[in-house]
């Protein structure tokens, strides 16, 4: 079943997990769970979560991160802390180096910044990873959110919301041009000549721009997918523009089936106009599944996460960070208003979003907070295994979606649910494949192995 069609030619879902390399999930109560195990520093726990995944045939699992705690609210990072506001982000190289190691289908996937990394050290990292995967390595672009980051690689400010994107544009002309460096059959090997390579076929890039210069080439030959799989998830006009440009998976930030229906047509639109084929392209919103054995069962879990788990001074604390701005010199019933949401230099299109779904005269401090910590700014399906698949198979029919990248509310349990109790459902209806069609995650995404670019032709 290539391509992300069935039998028959049916179209099927892609199906990500979203990861964190830290104390906790997405949603910054899971550490409190009773079922969450707090295995966060050993690498026997991402290694069951790569299994766990694989097991239920995902496309991909993909490791989001920052780099810095959250300390934008009060201009510290104590309330990060204290509460556990995502305050642990491991080193992902290293645990990517593990899951290729101790998995063998699901592709592998990790969120750098084009703002604080730089066009070579990205590039390497990232081929390397798809050599030592055998074709499995993906790439989460961002450009990251806050001056907590800045300041740990020697700035005091974020760049600007549009400068970063500019940044970000040219970042990708010298990543991709780097992986184009090594053409395919430039490896010769041969000892009876001593001849190693051809040099005709490795070449450098000469970059020469606003932002960088890269020289190259790349120290790392081509490798098995031609490059890595692009992942992006900006949602703001900017984001989308970028999105359409470079990315071939679009993870999204989609509160209910309206705004995805929008959001789906408009990004794919915006592919077509750059001359790229939108169905080559996948749109992911991230949603939360709440499964149980039976509707009740699912209710009260849903019941424990909404009212139970999340302190309300850590909500504070993660829109702070996701929006870059200080949100401790306001009352929880200050309004969101239209000048502060265009002031801010952080994720602007998610908050917009979750602004529109809250509806009402007035949106609060206190009411942005708790719909993001109370995992509402994706869609959040509960029910049963065969309820939950329902839900799922009512986005992805009605042109709002192309699969989902879910996000745990505990882990590694909530990742369990779904291959135990939803995956099985989603085979049965031929929405979700049963086995792995290829080696590499392009093959299993159905994505076109991408030509080597010649070294006039870049750019």
């Amino acid at each position: 079943m290539a391509g992300g069609a069935g039998t028959g030619g049916r179209r099927q879902m892609a199906l990500v997990g979203f990861m964190q390399a830290g104390n906790a999930t997405v949603y910054a109560g899971s550490w409190r769970h009773p079922a969450t195990e707090h295995g966060f520093l050993s690498a026997g726990y991402y290694q069951r979560l790569g299994q766990v995944l694989e097991q239920g045939c995902f496309d991909l699992m993909f490791f989001d991160d920052r780099l810095a705690m959250p300390g934008i609210y009060a201009g510290s990072v104590s309330e990060a802390v204290r509460w556990g506001a995502r305050p642990v982000k491991l080193d992902l190289s290293l645990v990517l180096g593990v899951l290729a190691a101790s998995t063998r289908h699901i592709g592998l996937g990790a969120t750098y910044s084009t703002t604080y990394y730089a066009p070579f050290h990205v590039a390497r990292t990232f081929a390397t990873l798809d050599h030592l995967s055998g074709g499995r390595a993906a790439w989460n672009v961002v450009t990251s959110v806050n001056d907590s980051e800045a300041q740990n690689f020697g700035l005091d400010q974020h760049l600007p919301h549009d400068a970063r994107y500019d940044r970000a544009d040219e970042f990708l002309e010298a990543t991709l041009g780097l992986w184009d460096t090594w053409e395919d059959d430039a490896l010769v090997l041969d000892r009876a000549t001593g001849v190693f390579a051809h040099p005709d076929k490795v070449h450098e890039l000469g970059h020469r721009g606003e932002w960088f210069n890269v020289r190259g080439p790349l120290t790392v030959p081509r490798s098995p997918q031609g490059r890595p799989v692009l992942l992006q998830a900006g949602s703001s006009g900017r984001g989308r523009d970028f999105a359409a440009r470079w990315a071939e998976l679009i993870f999204t930030g989609d509160p209910d089936v309206e705004i995805a229906r929008a959001h789906y047509e408009d990004q794919k639109e915006r592919i077509a106009q750059r001359g790229r084929d939108p169905d080559a392209v996948k749109m992911l919103p991230m949603a939360y599944t709440v499964v149980g054995e039976s509707r009740a069962h699912a209710e009260e879990r849903e019941q424990l996460f909404l009212h139970e788990l999340v302190h309300p001074m850590a909500s504070l604390t993660l829109l702070s960070e996701l929006m870059n701005y200080d949100f401790s010199s306001m009352t929880l019933d200050s309004p969101i208003t239209d000048d502060l949401i265009e002031s801010v230099s952080g994720i602007r299109g998610l908050v917009q979003n979750i602004r529109r779904h809250i509806g009402g005269e007035t949106v609060t401090v206190g009411d942005l907070a708790g719909h993001r910590a109370t995992l509402l700014q994706g869609p959040r399906f509960v029910g049963t295994g065969s309820e939950v698949a329902d839900q799922m198979t009512a986005w992805f029919e009605s042109d709002a979606c192309d699969g989902f990248v879910i996000a745990a509310t505990h882990s590694p349990g909530a990742y369990e649910d779904v291959v135990r109790l939803v995956v099985p459902e989603l085979q049965r209806r031929g929405l979700f494949r049963d086995r792995y069609a290829g080696c590499t995650l392009r093959e299993n995404l159905g994505l076109t192995r991408p030509a080597t670019a010649v070294a006039g032709d870049r750019g």
